[in-house]
Parts: C-alpha cells; structure tokens; sequence
C-alpha cells in the first residue's frame, strides 16, 4: 500500500478529476480576500446563531466554535451509491448482531465471535437479553466513520451506535455553504441534505409501540452543560418535537409521561441522547440525576420505544469492530461492500507480539475511547509515549487493538497560509426504522493542524460541507 494519500481533488497526474471540475474552474476566479472574507462570515454567523461545543478538562470549560472550511468535499453521484450499499449492508448486519446476543446468540454459539468479548463487555446489558423491539432495530441513529486509503478505496474506521453525534454541523454546513455561496449550488447538481430532519422523525415514529396510532417522540438531552447540547436542542426545533430532561418524564403503570402545562402527555418514542448508565437510576446507576425511574420498566413491557436501543453500545465497542465483516457474511450471507481498516486485536497473543514489535509504525486504540483521546499515533509519538504505551498494552491488552498508520485522503483546505492539503474522514448518518434510508452526504472532519491525522473537533479539528453530485 502507497504511503502518499489519495488526493480528493486532484488525480496522481495532477489533473483535476472530474466531480471537481466546476467548482475548480470557479475556484480559480476568486481571490484569497474574498475567501477570507466568507470565512470570516462563516465564523460570525455561526457565533451569533450559537454553534459551538463543551471542551471537557479544560480549565476555560470554554464553549468552542468548531472551525468552518469554505472548501467542500465532493463526492461522485456512483462512488456515493457504492458507499449507501456497503452502509446499509453494515448497519443491517449490526442490527442483527445485537438481535442475537440478546436472543439466542447464534453467532457466539458459532464460535464466529469470542463469548467473552460479549458477555464480559462493559456495554453488554444483561437487562435486555430476550426483549423484543419493534422491527428488530436497536441501532436507529448509526454515524459509520469512513476514510480513503492511498489507493483511494473507503474503509470503515469505526461504528458509532450509542448516541452518534454531528448531524447538526452537516445540517448548518450546508445552509452556510448556500448562504455564502449561492452562485455554487446553481452551477452544482448537489443532492440536499435538508429532509433529514423529517426522515429521522419518520424513522422514529415507525418504531413506535404497537398500537400506536399517533405517537409523541421527544429528545432526552443531558442538559445544556452537555458537549452536543447545540445539536440537541437543533434537531428538536427542526423535527418539532420536545427537548427534555430526566426531570420531565416520570413513569406511572409502566407508561412514560410528559409533565406539561396542560397535565401529563404519554410518550411513545425516546430518542435519547445520553448513556445506557444514565437512563435509569433504578436499574443503572443509582447517582444519575439525568434518567428517569422505572423507564426500564416501560421499555421491557413494551410501552416505550428507546432509539437506540439500550445495550446497542456492544456493538461499536473497537473490540468488536474486527468482527464486523464476519457478521456481514453470518447474518446476511453476503461479502462486505465496505472492508474494515486492517486491525490487530491485542488480547490475541500473536497480535499483540506483532504489535508491540512495531509501536512506532501502528496506531494504538483503547477499545473504549472515545474523541480521539487514549491513543498512541506511532510515527508522531516521542520514543517516551511509545514506552508508556508498551506497559499499558502488556499490563492490560485486551484494552486496545491496534492499526496500521493511514494515510487519510486529504482534500485542499483554506488555512492561514491559503489553500493546503489536510487530511479527512466522513460519518455519514444511517437512519433504521421502516427502511434503511441515508441522507447524501454526511459531515466531513478535517485535521486543521498540516499533517495531523486526528480530525476530533475535541483535537482541533474543522469540518468541510459534503457534496454528493446527483449526476
């Protein structure tokens, strides 16, 4: 595999390739002052409408705008329908998988998957095992991040099930793109992105309780000290549906209510953006301020819709992440569209030996981590972090797998010095309830910082709008 990165824009001989041609051809027309200027909009507008996100563990606790490139990222019309297939085809499979290990475990009877990664994972929830939910759909909301290796195939680099994050910054993006912009998108045939707000409402009110005619969804929310609150509080005003707290639910006869000024209100469909730990002090933890007693009584008699599921957080555990193709070809007899990123998994002794050979070439992960943090980058790491990481891996392997350093595709970024290639990945938004729909696009993250990889916003890194050409 080719060391240099894929060049989103322009081909090995320096051409242009042809999704981009239009905006180049614009591009080359405008000065880096008008460009400036637009950026400098973007960051305004952005401040004033309130689109920014908590930094945990620093001292300013500050609120941060996450950085805005005015250049896009654009995809073909066929080499985004190869990327929904393979989507679809994962989120399908892992749907299945969390089925099953909490039914009758197939797939662990198959010897397919390791018992124990399972059963002994942190976000197993024995809570769930034999409860049924409607159409089979623990994961509702799925973020697949997704990168380009050198020779320009998409891999997926991670699942995230629980409660997937960034919607909303795709959402703004492209509104700011179109405001700065609007010359752009009469030249582009650029497939919208604006549905998805009714798409997600749609999807939830699908998974609705049986019987249930009309059903009222809400938004659980943390809170306003939480680090995605902006994005909780956008997609309740653009789907119309309440924002709640715990202390706005109760339960009575195994029914969630809604306290309102007019008396209480049934609620069918949580779409919960907080942690399985957090949901219910009965039967998780008993500190949590943010959940709502007796709601996993609601759920197990089938009078509540969670999304996603509690116990879905199995399922994007890095541990189990290797194991993701070998459910594609299990559950739906079918090879994988999308492969993974080659990985070691460290509580295997042969891989962990071929790992703790070769630190300084690999990328090291904890299975659990989370924003770019608790991992090693071999080749950006000092020969003292490398060692650090040799004792945590031996004293405790089965916390972290390992990868090879990529070299993420990079696509042309408007940064202080002008335009400059940095490096990016994709999470496309998979939606599951009466189908499986995917709105074209997805949110685009960079790594501001010249030759960083890591694209976190935590990390400092931007985000980019993403265009899917419809022809």
């Amino acid at each position: 595999m080719s060391d240099s990165p894929y060049d989103e824009m322009h081909g090995r001989d320096d051409g242009t390739r042809e999704c981009y041609r239009p905006y180049v051809d614009w591009l080359s027309r405008q000065s880096a002052g008008r460009l400036e200027q637009k950026r400098a909009e973007a960051d305004a507008m952005f401040h004033r409408v309130g689109i920014t996100f908590a930094v945990y563990g620093q001292e300013e606790g500050s609120e941060r705008l996450i950085p805005f490139d005015v250049v896009p990222r654009v995809l073909p019309n066929a080499e985004w329908r190869r990327l929904e297939r393979g989507l679809a085809q994962r989120v399908r499979a892992l749907n299945a998988f969390i089925h099953d290990i909490y039914h009758d475990q197939r797939i662990l009877a198959a010897g397919v998957i390791p018992a124990e990664q399972v059963l002994c994972n942190a976000q197993y929830r024995p809570e769930m095992q034999g409860l049924d939910v409607p159409g089979g759909i623990y994961a509702h909301v799925a973020g697949i991040d997704i990168v380009r290796d050198s020779q320009g195939e998409f891999r997926v680099l991670e699942d995230n099930l629980r409660v997937p994050s960034g919607v909303s910054y795709m959402l703004e993006n492209r509104k700011m793109m179109m405001r700065l912009f609007p010359e752009l998108f009469a030249a582009n045939r650029v497939a919208p992105v604006d549905h998805y707000p009714e798409v997600l409402l749609d999807e939830l009110r699908g998974v609705a309780p049986a019987g249930v005619v009309d059903p009222t969804v809400v938004l659980l929310t943390a809170g306003a000290h939480n680090s995605a609150y902006f994005e909780h509080a956008f997609l309740a005003q653009q789907m119309g549906i309440e924002l709640v707290e715990g202390q706005d639910l109760f339960v009575r006869d195994e029914v969630v209510f809604m306290r309102t000024t007019r008396g209480p209100r049934r609620v069918d469909v949580i779409y919960r953006r907080i942690d399985d730990d957090f949901l219910d002090p009965l039967v998780f933890r008993p500190d949590s301020m943010l959940g709502v007693p007796g709601l996993l009584t609601a759920y197990r008699a089938a009078r509540v819709t969670i999304a996603n599921a509690i116990g879905t957080g199995v399922a994007d555990d890095k541990s189990i992440y290797p194991y993701v193709p070998a459910m594609i070809r299990f559950f739906l007899a079918e090879e994988p569209i999308i492969e993974n990123v080659p990985t070691w998994i460290l509580r295997q002794p042969e891989d962990r030996d071929y790992a703790l050979a070769h630190l300084k070439d690999l990328v090291i992960k904890e299975v659990h981590g989370a924003g770019g943090y608790g991992m090693l980058i071999g080749p950006a790491a000092t020969r003292a972090e490398i060692e650090e990481f040799r004792l945590r891996i031996r004293a405790n392997p089965e916390r972290y797998i390992a990868q090879p350093t990529l070299a993420l595709s990079t696509c042309p970024t408007f940064v202080a010095a002008g335009l400059a290639p940095r490096h990016i990945d994709l999470r496309p938004f998979v939606l599951s309830g009466r189908g499986v729909t995917i709105v074209p696009g997805g949110l685009t993250r960079v790594a501001l910082r010249e030759g960083s990889l890591v694209v976190n916003s935590s990390q400092g890194g931007g985000t980019k709008d993403t265009w899917v050409l419809e022809t």
